[in-house]
């Protein structure tokens, strides 16, 4: 869109440079592309937005020059020439979709000649050839008003009516380029009673065109459908400066104005008289009313903007505001901004006058949730934590058979999900639990001749909890079988086993910052999780009856599910880099026998405590029950490992150290040292 620096003058006193208002505009959201002086004028050229018809006219920039310079606009009204009347003339529109307004009106007995000097500099000035004052005259009003017109020469029409129709396939017209198009019925077309007259919206056809040999002319000002009109330029290859603004949408409530000032021009430059107008459709749109606060616009820009100043911007863009109190308004939406629907879209247009540049920048306050981008973030550190742990991840149906849930005795509070119409009877329900899943995969991968296997899912279970649909993520792993090691002295077997769970619970919690935990006992074979006070999963062993159900023989298997969405809210990642220890460290070992009640994370951290900073790593490294080793006793074998950051250690320096920490064990936990 070109437009001029003098032009945009006749609407509004403009005391800033060319170059300052073209750095205002572009800053509020209209571009400005090009800039150059020409002819004691300069041409600003603006790269428009598709939802921004109202700026495809100068009378639209300048409402934005007016209300970025905090000036007042400048409207210039036609009075009404000519008469009004509903015939001779008839207009008819086959669908009012199509053309909701058609305005004619017949101007007799012009002159049609070269246009006047002024009006030939400014078209030529914005890239628009002069053809002739009727011609100019319609191009003026269209680049000032944003209403497209057209101009037929009255004579060369079957007497009687314009029709607006669906062209007829086969049908075809000869444009004023010269051009022969084939039409078809998806195309809009203007008609005499005879023949085509122009495509609507796109170009007027050749056998009509003003030249100077016409005596009187039809003046046509309407609206067509967007859609109908982007549809006819594509099939027929044609673009046109009233195409553009059709397919974008004019604005209803200009259309008449714009056909009188036309008609004004040509009695004034051409000589005309108006002899008749008519038209056919409506002009009313439909207008909504936003509610609007200015709390609501300060917390969204994060500036402190007062109610007069949000009600001046909005009226400086012609809202219509009414104030309820200081603080909240009532703003109609208008004709012209198709665009401007909601309270977020006042707030746009707020921003862009105020001036994004006097819109602080700062960091938005963020406050960790276990949803969005940390959900996704932990579910990855999750993953890859288990895969590093030497598990592999599996992905199973979320649908399963209600039968195989049945078998497992989970003590379920909330009911399953069931589907309706179900494909089959193995899916037959949501899945509550991931253990049935998982169970399954499990068995499926043992009677593969698989010897050990070590699975996770991560994924959503489904319950009905008091008759509402509720669906949550969920962490299951799932262990069986035994695993081969191959030492000095022969083949060892490792079995499976629920401390293989808690081992890689205890991990994964340590990497999530997870510390006040502990598993409860409530039978033999299950075990309820809790992070503080809260139940956030099960550890369990299949009872025989499931293993039975999933055809497992000879086997044990182990499982785990926790709920994420629960879990989440407690994980505290810290990262931190270590500098990697300058100086050796001297580990020393003790094995010992202790009664199974007592607990082994109690003993490791008695022994971190005695063992003070010097004690940098405590694990254990043995464990052993057997012959040697008494009923309701184990054996261990914990590793202390002493370094220091600042110095080489001494033997005189561990020996005592080291005593303290075995007194520890028999003083206090009533252990026997081996």
């Amino acid at each position: 869109m070109k437009f001029t620096y003098n032009w945009l003058k006749d609407f509004v006193e403009i005391k800033i440079t060319p170059q300052a208002l073209a750095e205002k505009l572009t800053m509020s959201g209209l571009e400005i592309t090009s800039l150059q002086a020409r002819e004691g004028d300069f041409v600003f050229e603006a790269e428009i937005t598709a939802n921004r018809p109202d700026c495809l006219s100068v009378s639209g920039i300048a409402r934005e020059v007016a209300a970025i310079t905090g000036k007042k606009i400048k409207w210039v009204r036609s009075q009404e020439s000519g008469v009004r009347s509903k015939g001779p003339l008839v207009i008819r529109i086959e669908d009012k979709k199509d053309c909701p307004l058609y305005i004619a009106r017949i101007i007799k007995k012009v002159k049609v000649g070269p246009s006047p000097a002024w009006l030939k500099k400014r078209l030529e000035l914005v890239g628009c050839r002069s053809i002739n004052n009727i011609v100019d005259i319609t191009n003026y009003i269209q680049f000032n008003w944003g209403e497209p017109l057209h101009a037929f020469d009255l004579d060369k029409l079957s007497k009687g009516a314009i029709i607006v129709r669906r062209a007829k396939n086969g049908e075809k017209i000869t444009t004023i380029d010269a051009e022969e198009k084939a039409l078809n019925q998806d195309i809009l077309v203007i008609a005499d009673e005879k023949k085509p007259i122009a495509i609507a919206g796109v170009m007027g056809g050749k056998v009509t065109e003003v030249t100077e040999a016409t005596k009187n002319i039809l003046l046509e000002a309407a609206v067509f459908n967007p859609q109908v009109v982007r549809r006819s330029r594509r099939t027929l290859g044609i673009m046109s400066e009233s195409a553009y603004r059709f397919e974008r949408g004019v604005n209803l409530e200009i259309v008449e104005f714009a056909s009188a000032s036309a008609s004004r021009l040509i009695e004034e430059y051409a000589k005309g008289r108006c002899a008749l107008s008519a038209r056919t459709g409506s002009a009313k749109t439909k207008k909504g009313v936003i509610n609007l606060g200015a709390e609501a616009v300060n917390k969204f820009l994060g500036v402190n903007i007062s109610g007069a100043k949000i009600k001046q911007i909005l009226d400086s863009l012609g809202f219509k505001v009414k104030a309820k109190g200081k603080f909240n308004f009532i703003v109609t939406t208008l004709s012209y901004r198709q665009d401007v629907t909601g309270q977020i879209d006042l707030i746009e247009e707020i921003a862009r006058i105020f001036g994004f540049e006097n819109i602080p920048r700062s960091l938005p306050l963020v406050r960790p949730k276990a949803t969005g981008a940390r959900t996704k973030g932990l579910v990855s550190l999750i993953k890859n934590i288990l895969v590093g742990l030497g598990l592999n991840e599996v992905i199973t149906y979320s649908l399963i058979d209600k039968d195989l849930l049945e078998g497992f005795d989970l003590g379920q509070a909330a009911s399953p999900i069931e589907i309706l119409n179900p494909l089959s009877k193995e899916q037959a329900i949501l899945r509550p639990t991931l253990i049935p899943s998982l169970s399954r995969c499990i068995a499926y991968n043992l009677n593969q001749k698989q010897e050990y296997v070590n699975i996770f899912e991560v994924a959503k279970v489904f319950t009905a909890d008091k008759g509402a649909p509720k669906e949550e993520l969920s962490l299951g792993i799932a262990l069986s079988g035994s695993k081969p090691y191959l030492f000095e002295g022969g083949l060892v077997k490792d079995e499976a086993g629920p401390l293989h769970l808690k081992g890689i619970l205890e991990a994964l919690f340590e990497k999530l910052g997870i510390r006040d935990y502990k598993l409860a006992t409530e039978n033999n074979r299950q075990f309820p999780i809790y992070v503080g006070e809260q139940k956030i999963g099960l550890l369990l062993s299949l009872e025989k009856n499931a293993l039975d159900k999933l055809d497992i023989k000879n086997k044990n298997v182990f499982l785990l599910e926790l709920s994420l969405d629960k879990l989440f809210s407690y994980a505290q990642i810290k990262n931190k880099f270590v500098e990697l220890a300058k100086y050796p460290g001297i580990a020393r070992d003790i094995s010992f026998i202790l009664k199974v009640e007592v607990s082994v994370k109690e003993i490791l951290e008695a022994l971190k405590i005695k063992g003070g900073p010097l004690l940098s790593e405590i694990k254990i490294v043995d464990y052993y029950k057997g012959k040697q080793i008494p009923a309701g006793y184990r054996g261990l074998t914990v590793s202390c490992l002493y370094r220091s950051q600042e110095r080489t250690l001494t033997e005189a320096e561990i020996s005592p150290l080291h005593e303290q920490v075995r007194s520890v064990l028999t003083e206090r936990f009533f252990a026997q040292i081996r």
